[in-house]
């Protein structure tokens, strides 16, 4: 399995792919220099094998390579960040 990170703009999403097969992918909104990071969600088959959590990090490695500030509307991905402080500074100041 060759799973690959992907920002999918035209959908508004972040996926990862195995090949053809799109195994979790988180929906955003993206405005003014702010990704509002929405839905997290990974196919059941391939639940437990850290995949939300190697969205997460891509969307937000994503978004400092780009200066982006983002709003984590997501339970999942705010979870993260909690967990992750070295995200924290990511965050946009009405959402610290």
């Amino acid at each position: 399995m060759t799973i690959e990170f992907a920002d999918h703009a035209d959908a508004h999403r972040f996926e990862l792919r195995d090949g053809d097969e799109v195994l979790g992918f988180i929906d955003y909104r993206l405005r003014d220099g702010v990704i509002t990071l929405v839905h997290t969600e990974v196919d059941p088959a391939h639940s437990g094998q850290g995949l939300a959590a190697r969205l997460a990090r891509g969307a937000l490695d994503d978004a400092r390579s780009r200066g982006l500030s983002v709003v984590p509307s997501c339970p999942y991905v705010a979870s993260y960040i909690g967990k992750h402080p070295e995200y924290a500074d990511l965050v946009a100041p009405a959402d610290r």
